[in-house]
Formats: C-alpha cells, structure tokens, sequence
C-alpha cells in the first residue's frame, strides 16, 4: 500500500516513475534544503501534470543542488474536466485571485481576454500568472497545472472558436432572472466580464453564437472575481467533477 505524500509538494519538468532520479534545479534545491530544511532521508512530492504524485526521498543535498529518487506513485494523474475560464483581467491582486481560485476549482484552461471595457490587459504578465497556477496546484494536492494563455482580444478568440465547445456566458443584464443552468455534458468555457461588464456589442455577439447559453448569477451584481468563484462553482456542481 502507497504511503501518504508528504506535506511539501513540487511540480517538476521531469518523467516521473519507480527509480526515476530528479536533478534539482538552484531555486528548487534553496527551496528544500535552505527554506524547509531537509536532508538525506527526507521525502518530497512531486509531480509534473502527466505522471501523477510520487513520493521521493532525497538523494543527494547540496548547497546549490541536489537529486531525488523516485520511490512509490500516491496518487494517480488526475485530470479536470473540461471547462475554461475565460475572463477580462482587472486589478493585479485580483486578477491573480482567480486564477489561483479557478485552479483550485479544477479550470483545465485559463485564458484572459481583453474586452471593450478591460483596463488592466496591458499590466497582464503571462508568466506570472502561470507561476499562480502551479502554486495554486502545489497548495490544493492536485495533480494537473492549468495553462494560462497570453491575453488575447475578444474577437480574437471568438474568431479561432470552436463551436463543439459550448460558453456559458454570465450576463450582468439577467441580474434577478432564474439561473437557468445548462445540462449538456461535452467541452465548455465560462466567460467572466469585466468591472462595468461585457459592452452591448460584445453582448450581442455572444447572444448571437447558437453555442453561448447565457445565464444569471443571482439577484446581485457580482463583482468579477466573486462572478468567476460562482460561475466555476455551479458549472462543477451541475456538469463537472463534483456531480
């Protein structure tokens, strides 16, 4: 039977498997053995979005290195469902709010989307909401680190989509009507507006897409980052992963 894994989790850009030796890199190595302080005999889990969590024992430990060795697998890949997060960035805290939130809530994909009324796209840095994700997976034992893509524009990507995937888009203009959640199981992206919302163009773009189901929210205005909390976790409890 599998051992626990342990507290301190890594996301590592390595094959993982029975035998299998990881090099440290710097950072990693100051990490374990400068901040957690472990040593020879110490275990660490790892994982890399594919192999699942392996527990890993140190192997060797220096100051700027080190090697693990891979012992037993503790859990197996597990995959989100399929559902995206699309979303118009706003404040940087609050911008790294949900994608952390979203990874947690098991988001397969994160996009940024630059809306007629975005005011915070060109502040975006890729990188380092990337860097939130593998966080946020590192913290909440998942096994799967979502991609967050570059911001792209608005008719950007509704230009390059794919109809098979439907969009549940939450419209501020149904404040106070039924939820009115989808039932229909396969691909799909939740849109979240910004502060202020989708413009009335936009809105009329999506109303018009045969695969955008637009909903509700409730009988509040919700502010963006709460907006894409509910969203994902309505989508979960009806389509994904918690059913």
């Amino acid at each position: 039977m599998a051992r626990s894994s342990s507290r301190i989790r890594l996301h590592i850009d390595h094959p993982l498997g029975a035998g299998e030796r990881v090099t440290l890199s710097r950072e990693q190595a100051h990490y374990l053995f400068g901040v957690m302080r472990l040593g020879a005999g110490d275990d660490v889990s790892l994982f890399n979005s594919k192999d699942g969590e392996w527990r890993a024992g140190v192997f060797e430990s220096f100051k700027r290195g080190g090697v693990l060795e891979c012992v037993e697998q503790t859990k197996p890949l597990q995959m989100p469902p399929d559902v995206w997060l699309v979303f118009a960035p706003i404040k940087k805290d609050r911008t790294s709010f949900i994608v952390e939130k979203a990874t947690e809530l098991g988001a397969a994909k994160i996009i940024p989307v630059q809306t007629e009324f975005t005011q915070s796209a060109n502040r975006v840095r890729q990188d380092k909401l990337q860097a939130h994700a593998l966080e946020a997976t590192e913290q909440c034992g998942g096994t799967y680190v979502p991609k967050v893509r570059d911001v792209v524009k608005f008719d950007r990507l509704l230009s390059d989509w794919d109809p098979t995937r439907r969009i549940l888009f939450c419209d501020e203009a149904m404040v106070g009507q039924d939820l009115n959640l989808p039932t229909d199981k396969g691909p799909w992206a939740i849109f979240i507006g910004p502060e202020g919302g989708f413009s009335d163009r936009e809105r009329a773009i999506l109303r018009g897409l045969d695969h955008a189901h637009p909903i509700s929210l409730g009988p509040r205005i919700l502010r963006a980052d709460t907006a894409a909390v509910a969203a994902l976790t309505l989508w979960q409890q009806t389509l994904g992963d918690w059913v």
